[in-house]
């Protein structure tokens, strides 16, 4: 680790009453921004055939005021992140609750508010910054769930550097997380997908490293390493090209990890290597593209339960990550901007999976999905910076319920400062 890594880890530990008269100083409070996000937000997902659920289906309202300062002066700049968050029932009852919108009781009914609080404590070295506290980590090995009205959250620290030229450094331990419709942290769990893990399996000790170095301007290599200490740990290597093509840009992507159990593993065996491409043609506001993706190994792709994974086929509703499962996927996307309407965005994608072993299911596993997006923003006028955004999803297999879900989002930021 250099120096700048070594003095940046020890710095928070001057961070006392020594130090706050330097937290009125102008950069921490010129360097400081605020706004408040609102999401106005209606899920409906319908499962087509006889189920214990019938359907889930939610209204709600949400606000994020998200207030950020900047950093006090000196060789090691200090400063405090906030996030306050309020969720607002419009429609629910105990029959349609679990949509990941609304807090609920053990009853399923949804309480009628419920609120949130995150304080992050960062300090800053030259290219180098440490977080502590609250935080969504964005990580080939760890995908927070931003899908509803506030996103996953986790407790802990993490480090970012980029003093070296090209090479982006990350490290960090979180001990807790908290869901997207909860308010308390709780120790973080191993995704049962399907029971093939055990559920009940949980650790306060999520650990992570790697790095992402720019061969070329126009070639990324990475890799990355996490822990969920006695239950899983995960390697990541990724590679991602693009070159010009024509009228366009061709831009490639693949993604292999490899799982196993760590320690004691509790959740039990974990023996799991997934590799996920795509190939990406990208022209005068059109996006066309797609891959093939397989799961090697006798259990399914690991993740912290509550999360999203890092694969190609992270669509709206199935992941296609089962034991063994081969999946092909394509995507076209259409940003109207290039026909004179900017602001308007289009896409499609489509899946489809098989070879898939599941237990308690006797046979190959199958399953596609079909996704929809449409989403405007408006650029001027009284309305400018409010958002429109319909999502449709479409899921058939033949070891579950098939469902169609539409999700029906108004929002708006608004810049305090």
């Amino acid at each position: 680790m250099n120096k700048s890594l070594t003095q940046l880890m020890t710095g928070l530990s001057v961070v006392g009453s020594g130090c706050l008269p330097g937290m009125a100083q102008a950069e921490f409070i010129k360097d400081s921004s605020a706004s408040l996000d609102m999401k106005n937000y209606y899920f409906n997902r319908d499962y087509r055939e006889e189920s214990t659920q019938s359907k889930r289906e939610e209204w709600a309202q949400g606000f994020i005021l998200d207030v950020k300062s900047g950093y006090t002066e000196g060789v090691v700049g200090f400063g405090v992140d906030t996030v306050g968050m309020l969720g607002i029932k419009l429609d629910s009852s105990p029959d349609r609750s679990g949509t990941g919108l609304l807090n609920r009781g053990s009853d399923k009914r949804a309480y009628d508010e419920y609120s949130k609080l995150g304080v992050t404590g960062k300090a800053r070295l030259a290219k180098s910054e440490l977080r502590v506290g609250y935080l969504v980590p964005n990580l080939p090995t760890l995908q927070p769930n931003t899908s509803r009205l506030f996103p996953q959250s986790f407790n802990g620290a993490q480090l970012i550097s980029s003093d070296i030229k090209d090479l982006t450094l990350s490290l960090g331990q979180l001990n807790q997380a908290k869901d997207r419709d909860s308010t308390d942290y709780e120790d973080m769990r191993l995704t049962a997908q399907n029971k093939a893990y055990k559920s009940s399996a949980a650790s306060d000790r999520f650990r992570y490293a790697g790095g992402d170095y720019k061969l070329t301007p126009d070639t990324l290599v990475s890799y990355h390493y996490a822990q969920l200490e006695d239950i899983y740990g995960q390697h990541y290597v990724g590679l991602k090209n693009s070159f010009a093509l024509g009228v366009g840009t061709l831009k490639s992507d693949v993604r292999y990890f490899d799982a196993d159990k760590d320690g004691a593993g509790l959740a039990g065996k974990v023996d799991n290597r997934a590799l996920t491409t795509r190939l990406n043609w990208t022209w005068n506001g059109h996006s066309i593209g797609g891959g093939y993706q397989k799961q090697l190994g006798s259990t399914p792709f690991t993740y912290i339960d509550g999360a999203v994974t890092y694969l190609f086929t992270e669509y709206q509703l199935s992941n296609f990550s089962q034991t063994s499962e081969r999946a092909w996927h394509a995507r076209y996307d259409y940003d109207f901007a290039a026909l004179g309407v900017p602001g308007l965005l289009f896409s499609t994608r489509y899946a489809k999976g098989d070879q898939a072993e599941i237990i308690g299911f006797d046979g190959e596993g199958r399953e596609w999905e079909r996704d929809l997006d449409i989403s405007y923003l408006v650029q001027s006028g009284p309305l400018k910076g409010v958002s429109v955004r319909w999502r449709n999803a479409q899921n058939k297999g033949n070891y579950y319920n098939d469902t169609n879900e539409n999700r029906f989002i108004l929002g708006y930021t608004l810049a305090l400062w």
